[in-house]
């Protein structure tokens, strides 16, 4: 019996791994999608480094390249959902085909949009779905995630209220802090789940050995993501 973990190496998925291994699950690989493009299902900055990332998970990766979802201009978001799971759910297919695939571990914390279509997805392949962020507190998470020793990395935002500053930041307790005055004045999600923000994972319990970034930052005047100039494990 195993376990597929859905991965792009930032916090959110890398906690529901975290949490899956601490139940005891027997998660056997990673799968992580690249969108050419924007999506709408998937996490799209930086997910070149899950490759780094589950090296020093210790566990190997699929990697699905589908050609760019063209979630820039559309003109129904339920059928552009449906059809950005297409190449997962093949995929998964294909894993099923070669082990007893028992279940995938999901990070989502709100989107009904997202969760709602793994869950078809699970039912099809009739296989369970993990999902230890679902519905809990925010900032109750992004607490147990520092405590746990998470070091998290913001990699792209797109909020008021969140500058430049903010691209290659540390999300620490401080951090934190600033978000919650964040939230109270421009509603800013704690966790970036409506987008705001995105990370990646470059050390924390389920690793072996941290991830060393070099990064630069691309800003676009309201919003922005780094650029990695280099990536390596230490």
């Amino acid at each position: 019996m195993s376990w597929v973990s859905l991965f792009s190496g930032g916090k959110d998925s890398s906690w529901a791994l975290y949490r899956a291994q601490q139940e005891g699950l027997d998660v056997g690989r990673l799968l992580t999608v690249h969108p050419a493009g924007d999506s709408y299902m998937y996490h799209t900055p930086a997910t070149h480094l899950a490759r780094l990332a589950a090296e020093s998970v210790g566990l190997p990766l699929v990697e699905v390249e589908p050609d760019d979802f063209g979630a820039d201009d559309v003109p129904d978001a339920g059928a552009q959902g449906d059809a950005e799971l297409e190449p997962l759910e093949a995929a998964l297919r294909e894993i099923a085909a070669d082990t007893d695939l028992t279940g995938v571990t999901a990070g989502a914390v709100e989107s009904e949009y997202q969760t709602s279509r793994i869950e078809g997805l699970c039912d099809r392949l009739g296989i369970d779905l993990f999902a230890p962020l679902w519905q809990r507190d925010p900032e109750t998470l992004a607490t147990e995630m520092l405590d746990a020793g998470f070091e998290i990395v913001i990699v792209q935002v797109a909020a008021a209220g969140l500058d430049e500053s903010w691209l290659g930041r540390t999300l620490d307790a401080d951090a934190l802090a600033e978000l919650r005055a964040l939230n109270d004045e421009y509603g800013v999600h704690l966790l970036g789940e409506g987008g705001e923000f995105e990370t990646f994972v470059v050390d924390g319990p389920h690793m072996d050995r941290r991830i060393d970034l070099d990064l630069s930052t691309e800003w676009e005047g309201t919003r922005g993501h780094v650029v990695v100039e280099d990536a390596r494990l230490e």
